[in-house]
């Protein structure tokens, strides 16, 4: 029986969260999401389910997504047993350059915005949806950190961003003893791992936490799409318009290999792609809490599922081997072997972890 109770802190902090978040990222949306009266039976579904993590953002729907969840807290009464994370970053306003960014006079307000569109007085977790290029992260830093003083914002975590950049703010916070960051969300699966090379080291180094998103690549792990001569069938978000125009570089020779070997785990499972590549995606270390997306209940039942699957040792490694990244310059050097023949002359040297 899947357990969303199986409760865990978020990073090194206070802040406790269930093993799957409900991304909100279809509530709203016409054309890959959900009519209100579904998007909130997946609501109710989730949280009835003992799930307490909800993750929506600014610019979801146009801000609909958030007036949505605001509506469906408010109407159950469960503000102060839910752990609600909204972000900012992205603009909503053409010719505005203050109607985006990380800078402060946008995150207040974009927050106001939010709290008001959310219908509370606060917010649990506040992200950076993503890195503006320009904005110092000690500004970054000093904004959030006011807002968690004045009790606007519980917690907060960057999005989409360098990991020096996080590195450098949860390593300000540290050393100045204020609010730093206590997470970072990135997109994750089984094909996109290029996060395993310097943001989940970071994340474990600064005891950061990590929420993937699109853990099942857009819908191409639950093989909702077929591969054709001319490229791939089937509808989904990466089928016709989509936010995310990048993911169509889902349909590589690399990342069908990568389906072909999940399909032959999950028969020897006898459990659905999308169930097995969340349990992959959630077994793996630094790995918080995916974010689950559902535009039908049932496609949330099913996602919570991923929960009950165990792997036997074979089967993990089966999957990290296909789908695991090219090395690229400098990793190489890192390895284990090198280390032991070129760097401690041939003498075998484990770090303190």
């Amino acid at each position: 029986m899947s357990n969303l109770t199986d409760f865990r802190t978020l990073g090194r902090s206070g802040l406790i969260v269930s093993p799957l978040a409900l991304g909100t990222m279809t509530f709203g949306t016409p054309r890959w999401g959900s009519p209100d009266e579904v998007s909130e039976s997946i609501f109710k579904a989730y949280t009835e389910a003992g799930g307490n993590f909800i993750d929506t953002a600014d610019v979801y729907s146009g801000g609909r997504s958030e007036e949505l969840v605001g509506r469906y807290v408010a109407g159950h009464q469960l503000r102060d047993q839910l752990v609600l994370a909204t972000k900012f970053g992205f603009g909503s306003q053409p010719g505005n350059p203050h109607g985006g960014g990380n800078g402060r006079k946008h995150i207040y307000q974009a927050l106001e915005g939010s709290l008001r569109r959310l219908k509370t007085d606060y917010v649990d977790l506040y992200w950076l949806h993503v890195w503006d290029t320009v904005t110092p992260a000690e500004e970054v830093l000093q904004t959030l950190g006011d807002l968690v003083r004045a009790g606007k914002i519980r917690y907060f975590g960057f999005s989409d961003m360098p990991a020096w950049y996080t590195a450098k703010a949860a390593t300000l916070a540290q050393v100045h003893a204020v609010p730093g960051p206590i997470a970072m969300q990135l997109e994750y699966s089984l094909v996109e791992r290029t996060i395993e090379r310097e943001h989940l080291p970071a994340a474990r180094e600064l005891g950061l936490g990590i929420l993937p998103w699109s853990p099942l690549a857009g819908g191409f792990l639950a093989g909702k799409y077929a591969r054709e001569t001319a490229g791939a069938g089937g509808a989904g978000r990466l089928s016709g318009p989509n936010p995310f125009a990048g993911e169509h570089t889902k349909f590589t020779d690399r990342n069908w290999a990568v389906l072909a070997k999940l399909r032959e785990v999950a028969a020897e499972l006898e459990r659905p792609l999308a169930q097995v590549a969340l349990a992959w995606a959630a077994a793996q270390p630094g790995i918080t809490a995916p974010i689950i997306g559902a535009s039908r209940v049932e496609q949330l039942h099913d996602n919570l599922a991923s929960l009950d699957v165990q792997f036997v040792p074979a089967q993990l490694q089966a999957l990290n081997e296909a789908s695991a990244p090219a090395p690229t310059f400098p990793y190489p050097i890192f390895t284990p072997a090198l280390n032991r023949g070129a760097v401690f002359g041939g003498a075998s040297v484990q770090g303190w972890r």
